[in-house]
C-alpha cells in the first residue's frame, strides 16, 4: 500500500523514480482500463523496471472511459470545457483532499504561503459552467488567502480595476489569475502600472478571440499591465497537479510531477532532452486515477526538468489547458 505522504515528501530523483514504479504497479493491478491498455502493449509489472518502460494512456480515454484505480468510488467529477456538441473529459476524483494538498503544496513550493497574497480571479468562461477543477482550486486559494478583497470577478471589471488601484497603495502582494481572453479584454481598454503583482494566465481564448502564440500574448499583457514578466499555469482537467512558469514560457513541476516528451512518429518511444515531441505527464498525486497520461500537447523538456509548451497536435480540439496554437 502506498502512503500518500510519500508522494508529497519526495526530495530526490531516486525517491521519484522508486515511487513512480510503485504507483505503476498499483495502477496496473487496480485500474482495469489501464491494465487492459498495458496488456495490449505487452507491458505488465514483470517487464516494467524503469520509467521509460511505463505506458502512458492517451488523454482521450478520459472522454469515453471511467479511469479509476483502487476500490474507492468517485466523490467528485471534474469536467473539461469543450466546444458545443463536443465530448468532454471526465476526471473521477475519489478524494478532493488529495487535490487540495497537491495544489496548496505546489503553490507554496513556487510562490510561498497563499496567506501572503490577495487573490483576484478573472475566469469568466470557467465560472459559467460546472465541474471546473481550476475554479475549485482558485476558490480554495481565495478562501485560504483570508484577504478581505480576494475574490472572483465575472463581468464587474470596474470593481476589479478599483480593487487593483486600492491595493497598489499598500504593500499587499497580489495574484491576478485569469483566462487569456479576459486578461486581454482588461488591458485593451486600460493601461495599468502594477507593482507587487503576479499576473498569471491560464490560457484559452474559449472562442472569444483569435488564438495567439505565447510570445505575442505575453508581450501584449506585459505592456498592458506594466510588468516585466507574465506567469502561467499548466494544468488540465485530467491531472491533480500543475506546473508553473514565472516568465518566458518555461514551466517547472512540483517534485511529484514530471513531464517527458514522446516521439511524434512513434508514441511508445520517449525522446531526449531538447527535442520537440508529444508531452507525457507523470502526476503521482493522481494515484486514484491514472498517473501516466499522454497529452495532445507538443513541447520540449530540458535537462533541469523544466519544459515549454509549443502547441498542440493538429487533430486536437482546442480547450483551456494553457495551450497556445502555432
Amino acid at each position: 500500500m502506498i502512503d500518500i505522504k510519500d508522494i508529497f515528501t519526495i526530495n530526490s530523483k531516486a525517491d521519484f523514480n522508486a515511487l513512480t514504479l510503485q504507483v505503476f504497479k498499483h495502477q496496473f493491478k487496480t485500474n482495469l482500463v489501464y491494465q487492459e491498455f498495458c496488456n495490449h502493449l505487452g507491458k505488465d509489472s514483470s517487464n516494467v523496471s524503469q520509467i521509460q518502460d511505463i505506458p502512458f494512456i492517451p488523454i482521450d480515454f478520459f472522454k469515453s472511459k471511467t479511469i479509476l484505480s483502487g476500490k474507492e468510488k468517485a466523490s467528485t467529477i471534474f469536467t473539461s470545457s469543450g466546444t458545443t456538441g463536443s465530448i468532454t473529459s471526465k476526471h473521477y476524483v475519489t478524494n478532493t483532499k488529495l487535490y487540495e494538498e497537491s495544489y496548496l503544496k505546489a503553490f507554496k513550493h513556487f510562490y510561498g504561503s497563499v496567506k501572503d497574497y490577495c487573490v483576484l480571479a478573472l475566469l469568466p468562461s470557467y465560472l459559467e459552467r460546472k465541474g471546473s477543477s481550476l475554479i475549485y482550486m482558485v476558490d480554495d486559494l481565495i478562501k485560504k488567502s483570508e484577504h478581505p478583497k480576494s475574490g472572483f470577478f465575472l463581468n464587474n471589471t470596474d470593481t476589479l480595476l478599483e480593487t487593483l488601484k486600492t491595493l497598489q497603495n499598500t504593500n499587499t502582494k497580489i495574484l491576478l489569475i485569469g483566462v487569456s481572453f479576459a486578461l486581454l479584454d482588461l488591458v485593451e481598454t486600460n493601461q495599468l502600472h502594477l507593482k507587487n503583482t503576479v499576473v498569471m494566465e491560464t490560457g484559452g481564448m474559449k472562442g472569444r478571440r483569435k488564438e495567439m502564440i505565447r510570445e505575442e500574448l505575453h508581450e501584449t499583457l506585459k505592456k498592458g499591465f506594466g510588468l516585466s514578466k507574465i506567469h502561467s499555469e499548466y494544468g488540465m482537467t485530467e491531472l491533480l497537479s500543475q506546473g508553473y512558469s514565472k516568465g518566458d514560457g518555461i514551466f517547472n513541476c512540483p517534485p511529484w510531477m514530471k513531464v517527458l516528451t514522446r516521439d511524434t512518429e512513434d508514441p511508445l518511444t520517449l525522446q531526449d532532452y531538447g527535442k520537440t515531441g508529444g508531452v507525457n505527464v507523470i502526476d503521482l498525486a493522481n494515484i486514484n486515477s491514472c498517473s501516466f497520461i499522454a497529452t495532445q500537447d507538443l513541447g520540449k523538456v530540458y535537462e533541469n526538468g523544466s519544459f515549454e509548451i509549443l502547441g498542440r497536435f493538429d487533430h486536437s480540439d482546442i480547450r483551456g489547458c494553457n495551450l497556445m496554437v502555432l
